[in-house]
């Protein structure tokens, strides 16, 4: 695989990453640099890792997950979507702690973005290249790409107020449906 079109694909993997970045940002009331950290570092390191364990699962892991692998990613990021539609009804109400940047929030989000990794490191396995180029490239990519979303959506929030939590909650189910229309369409 050229330089290009690892780049395209890893740009492509990261679009996922951006766009929750920058819902999952847009949605908490204080960012710090420890969320930039959380968020970044753990998209940026499933990514790679999902593409090195798709690499050496290959066809065994492709077979087990065939068909399920978007419907995983959607079924995450709906949840977690109208669990932050849930915490902004009343404000006054929500749990103050949540931090869509920790615990299994984190681990589900991290999850849903990179799954398409697994097909892709599979991909790669098919194909013979040595996946530890890649899943660097991807990695990093995603880590950028997860700041440069969360830079964004921390800025749109500023102007959102408290409607930036639900724009993140509807953002999150709006990525989940897209996966399961693709998913439906192909």
């Amino acid at each position: 695989m050229d330089t290009l079109t690892l780049l395209a694909t890893a740009v492509a993997l990261g679009m996922d990453a951006f766009a929750v970045g920058a819902a999952v940002s847009a949605a908490l009331t204080t960012l710090t640099p420890r969320h930039f950290f959380r968020l970044t570092w753990h998209f940026g390191l499933f990514q790679s890792l999902m593409t090195i364990t798709g690499w050496y699962g290959g066809g065994g892991l492709s077979r087990f997950t065939h068909g399920m692998n978007d419907w995983i990613a959607c079924v995450i990021l709906v949840l977690l979507g109208a669990n932050m539609l849930r915490e902004s009804k009343h404000p006054e109400d929500r749990a103050h702690d949540f931090d869509p940047t920790r615990g299994w929030s984190l681990v589900g989000l991290s999850v849903a973005t990179s799954i398409d990794a697994l097909a892709i490191g599979v991909s790669l396995s098919l194909i013979g290249m040595v996946v530890w180029r890649p899943a660097l490239v991807i990695g990093l990519m995603a880590l950028v790409m997860t700041f440069a979303g969360m830079r964004l959506g921390k800025t749109a929030s500023l102007y959102l107020g408290q409607w930036a939590e639900r724009i993140g909650g509807v953002a999150l189910i709006g990525i989940g449906a897209r996966i399961m229309i693709e998913n439906v369409l192909k």
